[in-house]
């Protein structure tokens, strides 16, 4: 254990975890080539027959019988909205803390969405506080499994289905989670994925939708590829049956995915190695508030997030002034801590100014209805997670083990040890 006496690097002391010590993700080996090389002199380098494989062997790795391979994520989620007849003027509830396409994929679709806000403890939606936000327009719940950790599904589901609402889970984050011994993207009645960069099943970019409806299968598979009744992995008329995007997949990243998704069992028991380090050397340290795993929930740990308690730590100023000067002490001693969001989503501007499509719509267009507000002060709690957090994901992943994860809970202990030390008027200037 460093000790507390021990000059912060910010200070110029030696920083705890050494320089090139820490490897970036995603690890890429031989395999990962081979596939991708396999693809590109395969000849078909669009949609090709990566794509349906990628799309078959995470459905049945995840548990699902339908999974549609995208280019996002977001695609994925507005594919979601999409598959539970979601349309224009309904309403839709998410957390009011999460990445923006939680909530823009619902304009998406000229719905309406209704903040709920978060639970402090697992900075995901309060679900004792979403029963209260339905209204008579409600017609679907995006529960979102923020940097890891599943939503409690058992009350979002009672809810769910004394209102008749459907659910989708937003697991962009969430690959390998549990609530209760089964995945995410098992517990609604669509999910979406993302296999972004900064994702722990990394194609680059790309996603998927998932869902055991055939139904929902066909309406989602519809707006992912122009329209059309038919994909192209089958005998396409080119007529364009409904309003549909270019959601699709290409080849290549789908091989990328393939391969990765072979190692990702190991990936996964590394992530959580790792989480386990930091959980019990972190555990008890005066002003940190280290995220949780409640009974029952599996975290995948997709990014460790942590809070700063003011009150422990003795101020009472501006806390993302503090914030962002622990933070950067932080960062001089090697550990790459960062801002995931700094704006709850009541307060961006896409919300306040009501204006997605000019003139006003959604919210203006004739079936929208009674208005939807966006105040940002009626969302505290996730203004305080805002205002205190940072987090990482690098130090937890592949090809990094707990040797660096040891250094980095070093750096944590070596800063918070001092934090009495550091000023924020002097270090941030």
């Amino acid at each position: 254990m460093p000790s507390t006496t021990e000059k912060l690097a910010i200070f110029g002391g030696h920083p705890a975890v050494p320089p090139g010590l820490m490897k970036n993700w995603p690890p890429i080996d031989t395999d990962d080539e081979q596939m991708v090389l396999s693809s590109l002199r395969g000849g078909k380098l669009a949609c090709g027959p990566n794509v349906k494989a990628f799309g078959e062997e995470w459905a049945a790795w995840n548990g699902n019988r339908h999974a549609i391979v995208t280019n996002s994520g977001t695609a994925a989620l507005h594919m979601c909205v999409v598959a539970c007849g979601v349309g224009a003027g309904d309403h839709v509830l998410v957390t009011a803390y999460s990445w923006s396409s939680s909530a823009t994929c619902i304009i998406h679709h000229n719905a309406l969405p209704v903040f709920v806000d978060i639970d402090f403890d697992t900075i995901n939606i309060d679900v004792d506080k979403i029963e209260a936000a339905i209204t008579p327009r409600t017609k679907a719940i995006v529960v979102v499994h923020l940097h890891g950790l599943a939503v409690n599904m058992d009350k979002v589901t009672a809810i769910a289905r004394k209102h008749d609402l459907k659910v989708i889970e937003d697991c962009c984050q969430a690959h390998g989670a549990r609530f209760n011994g089964r995945k995410v993207g098992t517990l609604g009645d669509c999910a979406a994925f993302s296999f972004n960069q900064n994702k722990c099943l990394c194609t680059g970019e790309g996603g998927a939708f998932v869902t055991d409806d055939d139904e929902m299968q066909a309406r989602a598979a519809q707006l992912w590829s122009f329209g059309e009744t038919r994909t192209p992995h089958e005998d396409r008329d080119y007529h364009a049956y409904a309003l549909g995007w270019m959601y699709r997949c290409n080849d290549m990243t789908a091989a990328l995915g393939r391969s990765q998704l072979r190692k990702f069992d190991g990936y996964f028991s590394i992530i959580r190695e790792n989480g386990a380090v930091l959980n019990e050397r972190l555990a008890g340290v005066p002003g940190l508030i280290l995220p949780t795993e409640p009974d029952g929930h599996l975290h995948n740990w997709y990014n460790y997030t942590s809070r700063i308690d003011m009150d422990a730590v003795g101020w009472n100023g501006d806390p993302v002034r503090m914030r962002d000067a622990v933070m950067k002490a932080l960062q001089a001693e090697g550990v790459p801590v960062g801002t995931w969001q700094r704006f709850i989503l009541p307060a961006m501007t896409v919300f306040r100014a009501k204006n997605a499509y000019g003139a006003g719509c959604p919210w203006s267009c004739p079936n929208a209805g009674p208005g939807v507000e966006y105040n940002p002060a009626a969302y505290p709690v996730a203004q305080k997670h805002s205002d205190t957090h940072f987090g990482m994901t690098v130090p937890l992943r592949a090809p990094n083990r707990t040797d660096v994860a040891e250094k980095v809970a070093d750096g944590f202990l070596k800063v918070f040890g001092a934090v009495d030390q550091i000023d924020p008027d002097k270090v941030l200037g």
